[in-house]
């Protein structure tokens, strides 16, 4: 095996993987009792990297997809086709049809995830919501388009804080941040080959006697069907049951967990460890920022294309002109996350995308002329968001300990958060076009909230590590083993990543 336990005044000639201090270090570990090679952690994560990454990021591309696929078929006909009057809210029925199922099971579905291996719950998610995309290219009627909507968000709804929970799984807390932003950066790769995509298949109107919107819900979904029967045999386990790596690995794996997480364990569910997680100060805050980040991406992916053809673009020109949007917000994210990552700060970048999301609704809102002002506005919006969002979740799962503590309170922040989809699926009134007063009037106030919870999460975080540090908290450590081995991030000695 490629560990090894060596005496510290010995030559350090070892070229295995890690090397210890102490003769036998007891759990839990701390960072000075094992010192992993630099070279054999290179390795080690790298392989991970392969394993765990790639396909995620697959699968939530296509996820992303299929959610933002209404927007591309609403400029292609799809309330003509469907007798959807323009001036109606039909298609915001459609739009919030899909969040209310996936507000409201993004919890359950996340519990029932400790209890089944991911390839059998990710992709069987897929599966099913890849039908229920093909089958909105069958509607005829609103009825139709919002039920197969309704069943999306059903299914999608475990799919998002699952992967963020298995990549966490994998990685020590201040190098989570960069590999969640790569796997959050499909959504925002999605956004620019979506309109490419739904432009190539709106060209095959009339094939087979179906318009060209039909089509795009019909091919994407079948892709995504085929897609999720291939991942099946290609998804990660959880960390201890991972076959990829060789067994000196997997043990080098599960050590450097160990050492990251400390004394924080979590694992229990009894009824009140799930009644301290739903009311944790630090969860709702959380929440409440990503409602106000989630409002500004949702009106971003149903609403983008519409407004720049309501500017004077053609609809393929609207379609295409959504690309360099998407992918200028692609490299800032990566940026931003490699950054964060680095000097293991979140909150500073966190505000980083609140400002620049705000100059994007200030524009929008001033009404800004010519139309390249408000295009540029558009830039704004979504490279500020998509800064923001991967960054929030990746604080709240740093602090959220391990276990069934990080599993809820993921799909709390991200659940509770995308409820923010019913507002801005309500906001941009048809009627109102092209200035939508309401629409990004709230766009900007949300963002503000999104500010202000940032800054409120921040400067309570750092006043209970400043507790901990004087020792406030350590009446705890008198509490009875197996609740002090419960406590989560709440135990003494774990410190809150700001």
């Amino acid at each position: 095996m490629d560990v090894s336990i060596t005496d510290p005044k010995a030559p350090q000639t070892s070229s295995l993987p890690f090397e210890s201090n102490k003769e036998k270090p007891p759990p839990p570990y701390s960072s000075d009792d094992v010192v992993f090679s630099p070279a054999a952690e290179r390795r080690l994560i790298f392989k991970i990297d392969l394993a765990v990454l790639p396909i995620l990021f697959l699968l939530f591309l296509v996820s992303f997809v299929d959610r933002s696929n209404l927007a591309n078929a609403r400029i292609e006909g799809l309330e003509r086709s469907l007798h959807i009057p323009r001036t109606s809210n039909g298609y915001n029925i459609a739009l919030f049809s899909f969040t209310i199922p996936y507000v409201l099971f993004e919890v359950p579905a996340n519990m029932l995830l400790k209890r089944v291996k991911p390839n059998w719950w990710l992709s069987g998610l897929m599966f099913s919501w890849g039908i229920c995309t093909m089958g909105q290219g069958f509607s005829q009627n609103l009825g139709g388009l919002a039920t197969c909507r309704a069943l999306m968000g059903l299914f999608e709804s475990g799919f998002v804080p699952g992967c963020a929970y298995l990549i966490g799984s994998y990685y020590k807390r201040h190098e989570f941040q960069f590999r969640y932003s790569i796997f959050f950066s499909a959504a925002i790769l999605a956004g620019a080959f979506s309109g490419f995509l739904a432009y190539l298949l709106a060209k095959m109107d009339g094939v087979g006697g179906y318009e060209g919107w039909r089509w795009i819900f019909i091919i994407e979904g079948l892709i995504t069907v085929v897609i999720a029967a291939i991942a099946f045999f290609i998804i990660a386990p959880w960390p201890e049951d991972c076959t990829f790596l060789k067994p000196h690995e997997k043990e080098m794996l599960l050590e450097r967990l160990a050492i990251d997480r400390g004394h924080v364990k979590h694992d229990t569910l009894t009824l009140k460890a799930f009644i301290n997680t739903l009311t944790d100060w630090k969860i709702w805050t959380g929440m409440f920022a990503y409602f106000g980040a989630d409002h500004s991406a949702s009106a971003v992916v149903s609403f983008q294309p519409t407004i720049l053809r309501e500017l004077g673009y053609t609809a393929s020109e609207a379609q295409i002109h959504t690309i360099p949007v998407f992918m200028v917000a692609l490299v800032l994210a990566i940026t931003v996350a490699w950054f964060s990552d680095r000097l293991q700060y979140r909150y500073a970048f966190c505000m980083l995308g609140v400002t620049i999301c705000m100059i994007g609704w200030a524009i929008e809102l001033a009404q800004a002329n010519p139309v390249g002002a408000r295009y540029f506005g558009m830039f704004a919006i979504t490279s500020g968001v998509y800064i923001l969002m991967p960054v929030l979740v990746v604080w709240n799962l740093n602090n959220l300990g391990t276990g069934y503590r990080r599993v809820i309170g993921a799909a709390f922040q991200i659940g509770g958060g995308n409820s923010a989809a019913l507002v801005s699926s309500n906001v941009f009134i048809s009627k109102h076009a092209p200035r939508y007063p309401e629409g990004f009037g709230v766009g900007f106030a949300l963002n503000i909230l999104a500010g202000v919870c940032c800054t409120a999460l921040f400067f309570g975080l750092r006043a209970e590590n400043r507790r901990r540090d004087r020792g406030f908290r350590d009446d705890r450590l008198a509490l009875p083993q197996d609740e002090l081995d419960n406590l989560g991030d709440d135990h003494p000695d774990f410190r809150y990543t700001l």
